[in-house]
């Protein structure tokens, strides 16, 4: 994958959002294994049950054996400040997840706003590359809940800020990526 190594430069942030079930998370590792790099994967999933548990093994069995993870839940900018400098690309999967895991730390809407402003921030002053996954939650109905509505409005707000400053977006659709921002798709 030649073509998947001309992208690479300082601080870039490549941002593939999608639907469940779109394809986003591989081809996030299929687009990283061609970098032949050294590549950490900072997964943000919490293991809450047994069927979770057995799909955060299926996901960790299709990343290369070489790649580091890391499982940071709530603090991305914390670990990317103490580590993100050891690697040359970063995949983070996923902010949705992240954001659901803050508001249910009890955060507020700006405080959250504030900590993926930072993790932003770090990862434009890294050497490393970046791709970060989310899902596109605007696309569906109208959630028949406050906390659901607060969750889909964020996570909306927030991936129009990353998708504002990544030099890449990708949209997955079916498995099919469509390039909203940047260079070609693979």
């Amino acid at each position: 994958m030649e073509k998947a190594r001309s992208w690479y430069k300082m601080g870039k942030i490549i941002f593939v959002l999608g639907g469940a079930r779109s394809g986003k998370s591989t081809y996030a590792v299929e687009f990283a294994k061609g970098i032949q790099k050294s590549v950490a994967f900072v997964a943000t999933c919490l293991a809450l049950d047994e069927e979770m548990k057995k799909r955060i093994e299926l996901h960790i069995k299709k990343r290369p054996a070489g790649w580091e993870t890391f499982e940071e839940p709530k603090d991305v900018s914390a670990l990317l400040e103490r580590k993100g400098s050891q690697f040359d690309l970063i995949i983070i999967d996923c902010l949705t997840l992240l954001i659901s895991n803050l508001i249910s730390d009890g955060l507020m809407d700006e405080d959250i706003e504030d900590k993926i402003n930072k993790m932003i921030k770090v990862l434009k002053l890294n050497k490393c590359e970046s791709i970060i996954v989310s899902n596109e939650v605007g696309l569906g109905i109208v959630p028949d809940n406050e906390l659901a509505r607060r969750f889909r409005d964020l996570a909306g707000k927030l991936n129009q800020m990353i998708g504002a400053q990544a030099d890449e977006v990708v949209f997955m659709v079916s498995g099919i990526p469509l390039k909203l921002k940047g260079g070609e798709c693979e």
